[in-house]
């Protein structure tokens, strides 16, 4: 229920926001706007206001399909248009007129992305300290010289200025960012410890993939924060066979000695020779007392591998930090983060045309339906942060140069800047028709993956 109740909010906000610029900036140019529409099919619910701008006359209705909305502006394309009314159609507006109606609503999706990462930033959330977990064997980090419990000062792309990282979310963009675009990452520690130099550089450009999932991670070789080998919440299965409980602290496993929870997850992962699971000599402290016992984990499919499982919760929660801003700070860098998102959602649209990204990278409703409850279920903030990030993508999109969206549209209208006159009724349909089936397209690929990623 609460997946469906955020997807069903998530969605109504954002196909809001974005007709609302429309209908705003419309208004705005002395267009008369007829209807305005957030979902499509049976009207649930419709409303005139007592109070509209003169020459108004707006209704406003709710359909019963949430997966859309319009603005219908008087148009002398669509129907007859009384002659004293002619100068409130929107196809009699000047060009810059039209220009901006029709890029309001994009526009107005990032602009609410701004505000909502602002609010997060105001608020406050509480992130992981940038400390890092023990990295993945043979990744990239390993390369690197990390070793686990690393505490990150500053970061950046290798080649520039380096920032601050106030949380482990800094850091985690920041290496998204660098996967995604193939840029090194340098990291400066803030204390050297011995045998460690006081600075990295993550060489990302290498990385052969650039799908965003977790085996991208997983060659990047940081996974998360730095957290105790602690056993936590213990259910059926290896753990609970082999005698393991809630607060039992790993010290080593085998002839390894273990330091972190990451460490430790990676040694259970890897339990499997020749698809059979291996009995582990584990030692352990369990109330001030020194414990060996015996761990063979259970084997399941991670794709195509087989990979260790002892069905328990392993390592204690990190360290955490309030990250929080003042107002312009935190004005200032919700401008940023959407700025940051947007070129990376137009690099990586831009890299599955040319086919340099797979196009398992599109999500459709079914994956936003699962993320706007995991962030629902997570808090207030993960939730504004899901909003905001979907609202970027919808802004995007939306400016897409396809027939059908707002930025085809504005491709017409530099056509007709350019050329003095518009695209012809002829071009138009072809374009239009042209327009719907790679969206139609795009909407297949999308649901498929959704139900790859969900079902498969």
């Amino acid at each position: 229920m609460l997946t469906i109740v955020a997807f069903i909010v998530a969605l109504g906000l954002l196909i809001a926001v974005h007709e609302y610029g429309h209908y705003r900036v419309a208004v705005a140019c002395g267009v008369k706007v007829l209807r305005f529409s957030v979902g499509f099919g049976h009207t649930l619910y419709r409303w005139h206001p007592k109070k509209q701008r003169p020459g108004q006359d707006t209704e406003f209705v709710i359909g019963a399909f949430p997966l859309g909305g319009y603005v219908k502006m008087l148009d002398e394309r669509e129907g007859p248009v009384a002659p004293e009314e002619r100068h409130l159609a929107f196809n009699t507006q000047p060009l810059k007129s039209r220009a901006a109606i029709v890029a309001a609503g994009p526009l107005a999706n990032l602009l609410l992305a701004v505000v909502l990462y602002a609010v997060v930033n105001w608020y406050g959330v509480e992130e992981p300290k940038p400390i890092l977990a023990s990295p993945v064997p043979g990744s990239v980090a390993e390369q690197a010289g990390l070793r686990g419990g690393e505490t990150v000062e500053k970061a950046g792309f290798d080649g520039e200025e380096l920032h601050p990282v106030r949380s482990f979310e800094d850091l985690r963009w920041l290496l998204t960012r660098g996967a995604l675009d193939g840029h090194d990452v340098r990291l400066q520690f803030a204390s050297a410890r011995q045998g460690v130099t006081p600075e990295a550089v993550l060489a990302l450009r290498q990385l052969p993939s650039r799908e965003a999932d977790a085996q991208l991670f997983r060659k990047v070789g940081i996974l998360g924060p730095w957290t105790p080998p602690v056993i936590g919440d213990v259910m059926d299965g290896a753990a609970k066979r082999a005698g393991l409980l809630k607060g039992d602290v790993v010290q080593s496993v085998g002839p390894q000695a273990v330091v972190d929870g990451q460490q430790l997850r990676e040694i259970i992962r890897s339990g499997v020779q020749g698809g059979k699971a291996m009995t582990q000599a584990w030692r352990l402290q369990r109330g001030g007392q020194a414990l060996e016992l015996p761990v063979q984990p259970d084997t399941v499919q991670d794709g195509a591998a087989t990979i260790g499982r002892i069905g328990a919760y392993v390592g204690a929660p990190p360290e955490f930090i309030t990250v929080r801003y003042g107002p312009l700070d935190g004005l200032w860098k919700g401008a940023e983060r959407t700025w940051e998102v947007s070129v990376l959602t137009l690099r990586m649209l831009g890299r599955m045309v040319i086919g340099e990204a797979s196009l398992k990278n599109l999500s459709g409703p079914l994956t936003i339906a699962d993320y706007a409850g995991k962030s629902a279920s997570l808090g207030l903030t993960q939730y504004l942060v899901f909003l905001a990030l979907i609202s970027v993508s919808l802004g995007v999109l939306n400016l897409l140069p396809l027939p059908v969206l707002d930025g085809g549209h504005l491709m017409y209208y530099l056509w007709e800047a350019v050329t003095g006159k518009g695209v012809s009724d002829a071009w138009m349909e072809r374009l239009q028709r042209g327009g719907v089936a790679v969206l139609l397209v795009m909407m297949s690929i999308a649901l498929f993956n959704d139900f790859t990623r969900l079902f498969g």
